[in-house]
C-alpha cells in the first residue's frame, strides 16, 4: 500500500472516532478539551522524576550540547523541558496559548531560552527555523492529515525526528463505558503500527521501540470517573455512578498504556 492510501486510511480511521452529533449536542463540556493544569502537573512530575525511557534516550543521544529542539504539540513541555541541560534554544508549537504560557513560565525558571509559537502544525512550520532535533509526543492521534504533518517535521529537522504515542488511540480505555452508557461501540484503529507504516511509506527509515507507560493514567478512581464524564459526554453529577460502573466492568485499576517511540534520522 502506498503513502497516499495509508494517509487516507489514517484520516478515515481517525474520523470514525467522531462523537455522534446527538450525543455531542448534550455534552456539558467539550469532550475533546485538554486541561492545562493536568498537563502542567505532568510536566512538573517529568522534571522532578526524569523518565529514562525510549523517547528521552533517543532525544538526548541526538541533541548536541546547546542544540536547538523543536517540540510540536508541546503542551506544558513534558517531552522537552527535562532535556534542559542540553537545550540551547527550544521552539515550542501548540494550539493552546494557556499551554504555551505554562511552558514558557517553566522554561524561564529553568533557564531554557524558548520561542513559543501558537498555531497548528504544519500551518506554522515556516515560523520556526530548522532545528537539530524535533519531537512530537502524544500528538498524532489529533492529526487527521498525518502525511504533511510528518513531512513538515522532517523538513524542519537537521538530525533526528522523534514521535511518541500510545499503542492504541488514547481514548480507547473508555470503550466499555461508551457501550454501557450510550450503546455505542468505539473504533479500534488507528493504532501505532498505522503511523509507523505511513512514515515508512513516506521514505523515512523508521525505527521503533515499545514499552509500558511510566505513569498511571489516573491516580484514583474518582479522577477516572471525572475524566470519563467529560470524555463520554456525561453530566459530572453522575461521577459516582460512573465510578461504580467502572468497578463493575473491571476497569479499575486501569492497566497502564503501552507507549511507542518512533524515530528516524
Amino acid at each position: 500500500m502506498d503513502a497516499e492510501e495509508l494517509a487516507t486510511r489514517w484520516r478515515e480511521r481517525l474520523e470514525s472516532w467522531a462523537i455522534p452529533d446527538e450525543i455531542l449536542a448534550k455534552a456539558p463540556v467539550d469532550p475533546w478539551s485538554h486541561s492545562p493544569q493536568r498537563f502542567g502537573t505532568r510536566t512538573d512530575r517529568a522534571l522532578a522524576e526524569p523518565d529514562d525511557g525510549s523517547t528521552m534516550q533517543r532525544l538526548a543521544e541526538a541533541l548536541p550540547e546547546e542544540g536547538t529542539l523543536l517540540d510540536v504539540g508541546a503542551g506544558a513541555g513534558a517531552s522537552s523541558l527535562p532535556l534542559r541541560g542540553r537545550i540551547g534554544h527550544l521552539y515550542a508549537v501548540d494550539t493552546s496559548r494557556a499551554m504555551l504560557d505554562g511552558l514558557t513560565s517553566r522554561a524561564e525558571k529553568l533557564g531554557v531560552p524558548v520561542t513559543a509559537v501558537e498555531g497548528r502544525w504544519p500551518d506554522v512550520a515556516d515560523r520556526v527555523p530548522v532545528a537539530d532535533v524535533s519531537v512530537a509526543a502524544h500528538v498524532v492521534y489529533n492529526v487527521p492529515d498525518l502525511a504533511p504533518f510528518l513531512r513538515a517535521l522532517d523538513s524542519r529537522t537537521k538530525g533526528r525526528v522523534v514521535l511518541e504515542l500510545t499503542h492504541r488511540h488514547p481514548m480507547s480505555w473508555l470503550t466499555p463505558l461508551w457501550q454501557h452508557f450510550h450503546g455505542i461501540d468505539r473504533p479500534v484503529r488507528p493504532v501505532a503500527e498505522d503511523c509507523v507504516a505511513l512514515a515508512a511509506a513516506l521514505g523515512f527509515a523508521v525505527r521503533v521501540e515499545e514499552r509500558e507507560a511510566p505513569l498511571e493514567r489516573f491516580s484514583s478512581l474518582e479522577e477516572l470517573a471525572a475524566s470519563a464524564c467529560r470524555r463520554a459526554c456525561l453530566d459530572p453529577a453522575r461521577a459516582d455512578e460512573v465510578a461504580a460502573t467502572a468497578l463493575e466492568l473491571g476497569m479499575w485499576p486501569l492497566p497502564r498504556d503501552r507507549w511507542v517511540t518512533i524515530w528516524w534520522e
